[in-house]
């Protein structure tokens, strides 16, 4: 969702500093840097998953409940926006009879406090989060899933789109026909094309382009 329909602005990373100072991890600690390089690289990912490789088990929910609390105050203090031209997308693909689903990394709490700050609450039919489906990116897990819930059976009829290696990678995992990476948030062509993008678009307002081919 951050980064492919939802404006990032750098709000995770913002969110992960602030859970970081929460963990006594502040500027001049010498895992700050690295901490903070490693949520970059993994974006898109499972947050439990990616606080478990960085803190262990243990703290892992604790890192997660200072992240989750730190981004929705972000949210709350500098509000949240759909990138540019995507509820128009919603509402073609619509028309279209094409179904969709959002996937995230965000837990579930997180998640839908997104979709009730955008409005979207009862705009999208699925939006799953790692803990609905078993595991998050790179895994295919939430594509399949999400898949199985609109009734699809055929992966090659399905189209991913995400602005991470992570979603690049979930949607070969997955076989999915079309694997479109975005600019419009976290990593650059050169990296969604090495982790598995068949197309690249600009914006997700864009995917019709692909999708219709």
């Amino acid at each position: 969702m951050a980064g492919t329909t939802i404006e990032d602005n750098g709000l995770v990373v913002q969110a992960f500093a602030m859970a970081l100072d929460q963990l006594g991890i502040e500027n001049n600690h010498p895992k700050r840097q690295a901490s903070i390089d490693f949520i970059i690289e993994t974006m898109g990912q499972s947050k439990i998953e990616v606080f478990t490789e960085l803190f262990g088990a243990e703290e892992a929910h604790v890192a997660n409940d200072a992240f989750e609390t730190s981004y929705l105050e972000c949210i709350e203090r500098q509000g949240v926006e759909a990138i540019p031209g995507v509820e128009e997308l919603f509402g073609a693909l619509e028309e279209k009879g094409i179904a969709l689903a959002l996937t995230t990394g965000f837990s579930p709490q997180t998640r839908d406090a997104l979709l009730e700050a955008l409005g979207w609450s009862n705009r999208i039919t699925f939006a799953l989060s790692p803990s609905d489906a078993g595991r998050g990116r790179p895994h295919p897990d939430m594509i399949l899933k999400a898949s199985e819930l609109l009734g699809i059976s055929e992966m090659s009829s399905v189209a991913v789109a995400g602005d991470t290696a992570s979603d690049m990678q979930a949607g070969v995992n997955a076989k999915a026909g079309w694997i479109v990476g975005v600019l419009t948030g976290t990593d650059d062509e050169p990296r969604l094309r090495e982790a598995g993008a068949s197309h690249i678009v600009d914006s997700i307002a864009s995917i019709e382009s692909v999708i219709a081919r």
